[in-house]
């Protein structure tokens, strides 16, 4: 028995990827056609950027010591977002990935808890982002990029909170 796989990449915008995430779609199984082939091997299988966008934030949020994730604006228009009635929180905010035949890369920007060691996080952030993709996705990533932009204080979610209670 012989598989033949298929590899193809569309350049297609998936509206609504949020943080700059790369758009398009990847066919990452695929086989010939016909009754003589087994079922497991008949057409093809495409997963969006979007699905590994989705798959790397949840992933990374998992993580003990992740406040957030995203630059300062997208932060911020994230918040807004949230509170909105009926608005999701969008999972693939601070996350930017660039998918080939049949490997990923990924690029994450996250805040993290004051008082955490950042390169304990990052390593942890790293390999269950890496395990998720790769198990959900079959894609092999070739490498995780972390950036972070920011540690949250103690102080400011319980300063934001006295300032909520004063109006009302």
């Amino acid at each position: 028995m012989t598989t033949q796989t298929t590899v193809a990449t569309e350049d297609t915008a998936v509206p609504g990827t949020g943080g700059g995430a790369a758009t398009g779609t990847t066919a990452v199984a695929g086989g010939a056609t016909g009754a003589d082939q087994p079922a497991a091997d008949r057409g093809r299988t495409s997963i969006a950027d979007l699905v590994v966008v989705k798959v790397a934030g949840i992933a990374a949020r998992e993580i003990p010591g992740v406040h957030d994730m995203g630059g300062g604006l997208s932060r911020t228009i994230g918040a807004v977002r949230d509170r909105v009635p009926g608005g999701r929180p969008n999972v693939g905010r601070g996350v930017k990935v660039e998918v080939g035949e049949r490997q990923t890369a990924v690029d994450l920007d996250l805040v993290v808890e004051y008082g955490v060691p950042i390169a304990d996080v990052c390593r942890d952030v790293r390999e269950n982002v890496i395990a998720a993709v790769e198990r959900i996705t079959g894609l092999e990533v070739v490498e995780v990029n972390i950036t972070v932009n920011d540690v949250r204080l103690p102080d400011e979610e319980e300063s934001a909170a006295g300032a909520e209670a004063r109006v009302e």
